[in-house]
This record gives structure tokens, C-alpha cells and sequence, in this order.
């Protein structure tokens, strides 16, 4: 764990070079998403890194992510990585951007490191171990989720770049909720560390983008499932997430709310 912690501290460092020079080298994929000079740095110093660590385990990252499922579905343990997860944020230069690295284990995300550059926050954690927060050099320090207690306001994390009326309805169920606005993969760690209750995701994302922090959340006692209760799963033939949802896995009056159960 803490040499991918190490390894991630330098995808950070390579994300911080480019974004003190002011130049990004911004352009755009195939699916009109950003790419930046950061994200090719980061992908570059993290896959450097896992296969000096690991080189008999596979890497599938999003700036190389065009490898064939007959040839991933022979995956039984994976690295999942997200170079620079946010970069509209890293773009937008609010500093709400992470490096996240998981590794998946027959589907299952079994460790995930999520290191925000910028504020210098490490959140880490292994099914095992249990979860973590390391904000800068300071000691690393045990995190947990935290159930909402009766008539207690939601606390409720939603993107900072994507929302939308669904939503905005589902927030309705909840009564008594206050919003936090958050970039990227922070959203779950939040909810992880207790900072907030629920997070929904009713619009895309990719299984790099949530691998990490699911580790993470998992690790802390939480859940990340679709919306008829049920864990995500990763290393599928198509590589997009369903529509999910992030809570404390105990928080039953919550989930009750939702109508997750069935």
C-alpha cells in the first residue's frame, strides 16, 4: 500500500508541474472529453511505476484503455487507474482533482488510493486494513463512514460539474438534505471519511473514475451500488458504470428512503 501511496505522490507532482506552468497542452478525445499534458505525465509516471512494483500484474488506465475484453476478461487481478480523474476541475484550476489507482481482484475493488495534488490529501484503504486520510505530512488517520441519525440534515455530495433534474428529484426523497458541491473522486471519499451521508451518480462515468475511491469507501464501511442495491462490479465487456450510489453500507433508514432494498 504505501509504495502505490509513493507512486501516486509523484503522478501528483507530475500533475503539479504542469499545472503551475500555466499551459496545460489542452485537446480533446474521441468522446470530446479533455486531455491535457497532465493526464499523459501522470499515466506515464504511475505505469512506470506499478509495472517496477508489480510487473506481473496488468494495468488498464484510461489513456490506454483500448485493450479487447477476451484479452482483459483473462484478468483475474488488475490495476484500474485514472491518471488525472477531474480534469475538467484541473482545467477549471479549483484544485478538486485526484490521481487514483485500485487494484481489482475478480471484479471487486480490494485497494484504492485517491491523492489530491493540490491540497496534498492522500485517502487510502484495503478491504483488510481499513481506510485512511493522510493530509499532508501529518500521521495518517483511521476513517470511517458515518449513518445519519434520526432528524439529523443529510449531508449530501454532489458533482460540482455534473447535475441534473433527476437528481435533483431524487434529493427531494431525502426531506431535510444540505448539498456539498465537489469534483471528481473526492465526491466518494468524502462520504467515506463521515464528511457527508449520500452521494448519488445519475449521469456517466467509467470504472477508472470510481475503482479507487469505492476501495476506499468499502474499506471505511460504506457501499457503492446501482440503484437496485447492488455492488458495482468492474472489468465488465463495457467499460461505463451504471447509475450509482454511495452511502454508509449500516445507514438502513437511508437506504430504506431510497427504496434500495428489495
Amino acid at each position: 500500500m504505501q509504495q502505490v501511496v509513493e507512486i501516486a505522490h509523484h503522478a501528483g507532482a507530475a500533475i503539479m508541474e504542469v499545472y503551475r506552468s500555466g499551459d496545460a497542452g489542452e485537446t480533446s478525445k474521441v468522446d470530446n472529453s479533455p486531455l491535457t499534458l497532465a493526464d499523459l505525465a501522470a499515466h506515464r509516471t504511475i505505469v512506470e511505476g506499478l509495472t517496477r512494483l508489480t510487473p506481473e500484474i496488468a494495468i488498464l488506465s484510461e489513456e490506454a484503455a483500448d485493450i479487447a475484453y477476451p484479452v482483459r476478461s483473462q484478468w483475474k487481478r488488475y490495476w484500474l487507474v485514472d491518471p488525472l480523474d477531474g480534469t475538467r476541475e484541473f482545467i477549471k484550476r479549483n484544485g478538486e482533482f485526484t490521481v487514483n489507482i485500485a487494484l481489482i481482484e475478480n471484479g471487486e475493488p480490494v485497494m484504492g488510493v485517491v491523492y489530491a495534488p493540490v491540497p496534498d490529501v492522500c485517502y487510502y484503504g484495503t478491504r483488510d486494513a481499513g481506510a485512511f486520510v493522510q493530509r499532508g505530512n501529518a500521521a495518517a488517520q483511521p476513517i470511517t463512514v458515518k449513518p445519519h441519525k434520526a432528524g439529523e440534515s443529510i449531508k449530501v455530495v454532489a458533482s460540482r460539474s455534473h447535475s441534473d433534474a433527476r437528481t435533483e428529484a431524487l434529493l427531494k426523497q431525502l426531506g431535510n438534505y444540505q448539498c456539498i458541491s465537489m469534483g471528481s473522486s473526492l465526491k466518494l471519499c468524502l462520504v467515506a471519511e463521515g464528511a457527508a451521508h449520500f452521494y448519488p451518480r445519475l449521469g456517466p462515468t467509467m470504472e477508472w473514475d470510481t475503482a479507487a475511491a469505492h476501495a476506499v469507501v468499502n474499506a471505511a464501511g460504506g457501499t457503492v451500488c446501482n440503484l437496485a442495491g447492488e455492488e458495482l462490479r468492474y472489468n465488465k465487456v463495457d467499460l461505463h458504470n451504471p447509475e450509482f450510489l454511495v452511502l454508509p453500507a449500516a445507514d438502513e433508514a437511508l437506504s430504506a428512503l431510497l427504496k434500495l432494498r428489495r
